[in-house]
This record gives C-alpha cells, sequence and structure tokens, in this order.
C-alpha cells in the first residue's frame, strides 16, 4: 500500500514540478536566463490565490486564477525590474552580464520572500481543493484534487507544446533558442520574443505555485527550496532540454516523495541535491542535454 501512496503522490509532484522546470527551461533556451527568483514568483501566485479565495471571498476557482495573474505579474517585474535593466547596462561587461543577472534574480527571491513573510505568515497556507472527494486506487485512498492537479499539469505543458510547434510565434521561440541573430536578421525583434518566453514562464510558474498550494500547502520558507528543486531539475535533465526538465521533474518528485514518507519530510530535499552533485560530475550535459 505505502509503495502505490508513494506512486501517486510521487505523480503528482513530479507532475507539478514538471510543469514550473519546463517554463524555467523554455526560458533559460530562449533567453539564456536562468532565474533565481523562481520560488518567489510560485510563492507570490499562491499566496495572493490564498488571499483571494479565502480571506476576499471569491472562490478557489477565482482565486486560482487571480493567483496565476499574481504570478504573472510578478515575473514580469523580475523582467524589468530587474533582468533587463541588467542585460542593457552599459557598466556591466557583456562577458560578466550572467552572473550578474543570477545575482540580481537570487537577491530579487529573497526580497520576495521576505516581503511576503512580512505581508502574510511564516506558517504554511493551503488553498481549498479544486475539487472534493475521494476515489479508492487499489485500497490506497486519494482526493480526486491530486488526480485532478495531475491532469492540469500535464494538459499545460500539451498546450505548451501545441504553442511552440504549432504557431509561428512558437517557431520564433525555437528559432531564437537556436539562432538569435538569425532571427533578428529575418526582421523579428528580440525584445518582443524575450517578452513572449516570460509571459509563458509566468502564466506556467503561477500555474505550478496555486496548485502547489492546493495539494500541499505553502509557506514564504518554501521560496529557496522550490528555486533549489527547479535549478536542480533544469541542471539534471539538461540546461535548455524541455524533455530532459520533464524526466528530471519526475526522478526528483519521486526521490522527495520516497524521502517525506520513509525518512523525514524536512529531508526530502536532500537526495535531489546529492543526484545534482552526482551528476554534475559524471554527466555535466545531464540526462538529455546536448552542452
Amino acid at each position: 500500500m505505502l509503495g502505490l501512496q508513494i506512486l501517486i503522490d510521487g505523480f503528482a509532484i513530479g507532475s507539478l514540478y514538471g510543469l514550473g522546470a519546463v517554463g524555467f527551461t523554455l526560458m533559460f533556451g530562449v533567453s539564456g536566463v536562468l532565474n533565481l527568483a523562481h520560488g518567489g514568483i510560485m510563492l507570490v501566485a499562491a499566496l495572493i490565490g490564498w488571499l483571494a479565495a479565502g480571506d476576499l471571498g471569491l472562490g478557489t476557482y477565482a482565486g486560482t486564477l487571480i493567483g496565476i495573474l499574481a504570478g504573472l505579474v510578478s515575473a514580469f517585474a523580475t523582467y524589468f525590474v530587474v533582468v533587463r535593466p541588467i542585460q542593457r547596462s552599459k557598466a556591466i561587461p557583456r562577458e560578466e552580464t550572467e552572473i550578474f543577472v543570477l545575482t540580481g534574480t537570487l537577491l530579487w527571491g529573497i526580497m520576495i520572500q521576505v516581503g511576503m513573510a512580512y505581508l502574510f505568515t511564516d506558517n504554511p497556507v493551503t488553498m481549498r481543493p479544486l475539487i472534493g472527494g475521494i476515489v479508492n486506487i487499489l485500497g490506497v485512498r486519494t482526493p480526486y484534487n491530486e488526480i485532478m492537479i495531475a491532469a492540469l499539469c500535464w494538459i499545460a505543458i500539451g498546450l505548451l507544446w501545441v504553442l511552440v510547434n504549432r504557431t509561428q510565434a512558437g517557431k520564433a521561440l525555437l528559432a531564437a533558442s537556436i539562432n538569435p541573430r538569425g532571427l533578428t536578421l529575418l526582421g523579428f525583434e528580440l525584445s518582443n520574443i524575450y517578452l513572449l518566453v516570460w509571459t509563458i514562464y509566468g502564466i506556467l510558474a503561477g500555474i505550478a505555485g496555486v496548485l502547489l498550494a492546493s495539494f500541499l500547502g505553502l509557506s514564504s520558507a518554501n521560496a529557496g527550496q522550490l528555486t533549489a528543486s527547479a535549478f536542480s531539475i533544469v541542471v539534471l535533465g539538461g540546461l535548455g532540454s524541455v524533455s530532459g526538465s520533464l524526466v528530471a521533474a519526475y526522478v526528483v518528485g519521486y526521490l522527495e516523495t520516497i524521502t517525506a514518507y520513509l525518512v523525514a519530510p524536512t529531508l526530502r530535499p536532500i537526495p535531489a541535491l546529492i543526484l545534482l552533485v552526482l551528476v554534475v560530475y559524471i554527466r555535466p550535459q545531464g540526462l538529455l542535454g546536448r552542452r
């Protein structure tokens, strides 16, 4: 029974991590930005969604939509307040831009975490389930909400696949990840491409944040852990590899679930970080990465 419970819960958590990591990976592949404020953006989406659904009395579904919108706004704030000014600064040497972006987003994420703790609480908050009820799966009582969360994650990932592979805007994103200079020669404005990828990222991070709050609950103390998990997933899967990130998301999700059930919930991120160190030594390009 415990093994099946781990299998079901690990799949749901892996789906949530995969949803967040796909946007994280897509943004790095297109714009070269590793956003270390990722956990903070998910946190904003979760807390604002919880506030709207509960204290403001708007209900679970309206609160979820408002939380996703808050995640999108937070992503835009990260881009326009932190990332773009650093990328356009003439005082920063071009070869040092990436490290300044990493440092800037890290500090921005800490500011978000502290600000949310001040405005809300350090205690975990949980949104009401999107759907009530329990289903019995081979003797394991599983909330319908958990199944719905996994399904919504894969619907969002599927829609992203359609956008990237079946639309002109999506093909421009792919072209930007391969040869941005060539794309500009064809008349495309890179700033518009970057804005599009940050929009996609903000929506996906917002969805992941509110769904995580509905599934496990979330507090300001989790922001750093969420960023570490996303970073581990992206590196494990291979920088810029969306398929690699999805595989790595389930590896990390199951490792954390097994640790939480068999060892201690407080130690759940440790095995994934140990695996990350091993992968960096043995296969630096990640599971499915090419660089």
